[in-house]
């Protein structure tokens, strides 16, 4: 049991000779209450505990679909613009304000690979295992439940198979991978350029937002591949000890981006410099399927094969929240919406689930003096964010049983690894076992 008792030094408040002046503590300030920071805390302390009680993420089910959802893709002009393509091959288009679906046809033959919108929003693209890109409009006349065909405004044919597509941000230009990485003109059948790098099957492609030339691809050799399109050629090329199956770049930081790999983490890299990653991202158990940044940059989201959704601070290495569901399965593809408020999760249950970025954040419009009250409480949460309690209870999270196991063993296994490092490296003459950071050891080489 611990006693908190209130210590005074004699030494203090003792006069040595009566000449000395008498020392007298008080508050100089009469609005200041005497045990200011002890209220404080106290407040910090429900506020922390308030979040846990009111954590309520998920707000709807967006369901329609008849197979697994494979990928996802928001307007870059309106917020409740969301498109979603399946593994049957359909292609959905929602309305995040009501949570219905403005209309669906079955755009390819197998999976849908890869769906994105154009620069302006009006235009919708679509790949897949037939070898075909294919444009839509985004508004087509239908009633609810209605079944209709909905035939594509352009259509483009490949030599394979696509495994992604993105828009360029600025031109009307696409970008498809496959085989190669393909830049594509509508207004022309055949590609404008084909970028490779003596790589397997490139996975994912993505141009970056602010460097609107640049873009960036992960194939199945465990490489990570930018390239120009203003010289059509290869820039650099870095390889992993596994595979990343999808690469994000970050809205605000034109030069980082993160990949999600296969070992169970994320890595935010500088295209500048690819010798060792700017942060190294856990806390998911197994293979990381997606990742998309929010909109501020900020925050990303990830999506794995273990069932969760994590939401990361983009310089954080732990998750600061965590999303799972009874009947949720591998999450296929994540999304964040275009005002950062929520994340939108797809997975082999044939369910869209929209969840709420910040748990414990009310949906509905608050009074200025509510805002108020939650700014003050945000900024007492911050002031005391390193003490044990409210620590502990603000990183506090429920997981499912299987996961937990999962975590408590990756645990046993990192740190008998790294007694074992240890010893070698201490019964070993001097320099023989180097030192490797974290954030290095699982690159094995830069190419340019």
């Amino acid at each position: 049991m611990k006693v908190k008792v209130i210590s005074r030094n004699e030494s203090d408040y003792t006069r040595e000779r009566k000449s000395d002046i008498v020392k007298v503590f008080h508050n100089p300030d009469p609005a200041l209450h005497p045990f200011e920071r002890a209220r404080e805390y106290k407040r910090a302390l429900n506020a922390v505990k308030l979040d846990k009680v009111f954590a309520k993420p998920f707000a709807r089910s967006l369901s329609g679909h008849r197979d697994a959802i494979s990928c996802f893709a928001r307007s870059k002009q309106r917020l409740v613009d969301v498109a979603s393509g399946s593994c049957d091959g359909e292609l959905r288009l929602w309305d995040l304000s009501t949570g219905n679906s403005r209309w669906s046809t079955i755009a390819h033959t197998g999976f849908v690979r890869g769906v994105t919108f154009s620069r302006d929003g009006e235009n919708l693209w679509s790949c897949g295992d037939d070898k075909l890109v294919k444009m839509w409009g985004r508004d087509y006349e239908s009633e609810v439940g209605e079944e209709r065909a909905v035939e594509p405004e352009l259509t483009l044919m490949g030599q394979h198979a696509f495994l992604g597509i993105d828009h360029h941000w600025k031109e009307s230009l696409i970008a498809t991978c496959g085989v190669d990485v393909h830049i594509w003109d509508p207004q022309r059948s055949e590609p404008l350029h084909t970028l490779s790098w003596g790589s397997e099957s490139v996975v994912s492609v993505r141009f970056n937002p602010v460097e609107h030339n640049v873009l960036a691809s992960t194939a199945s050799d465990r490489s990570i591949i930018l390239y120009d399109i203003r010289t059509a050629t290869s820039l650099r090329k870095l390889v992993l000890n596994k595979r990343s199956n999808r690469l994000c770049w970050n809205p605000m930081e034109a030069f980082n981006f993160v990949v999600a790999n296969e070992d169970h983490n994320l890595y935010t890299f500088d295209m500048r410099k690819f010798d060792s990653a700017l942060c190294v991202h856990k806390d998911h158990v197994s293979a990381v399927l997606d990742v998309d940044f929010a909109p501020t940059g900020r925050e990303f989201v990830s999506g794995s094969y273990d069932r969760t959704v994590r939401i990361f601070k983009y310089n954080a290495g732990r998750s600061r929240e965590v999303y799972h569901g009874k009947r949720m399965q591998r999450i296929w593809s994540v999304l964040f919406s275009g005002d950062a408020k929520w994340v939108l999760s797809a997975s082999d249950d044939f369910n869209i689930r929209l969840w709420k970025a910040n748990a414990s954040e009310s949906v509905k419009p608050l009074l200025p003096r509510e805002q108020r009250k939650l700014e003050y409480l945000d900024k007492l949460k911050d002031r005391f964010k390193e003490t044990a309690d409210v620590k502990r209870i603000s990183r506090h999270r429920h997981l499912p049983k299987a996961i937990l196991k999962a975590t408590k063993l990756k645990g046993i296994i990192k740190d008998s690894k790294k007694r074992k490092e240890n010893n070698v490296r201490k019964h070993s003459k001097p320099g023989a076992v180097p030192y490797v950071a974290e954030r290095k050891k699982e690159i094995v080489k830069e190419l340019e």
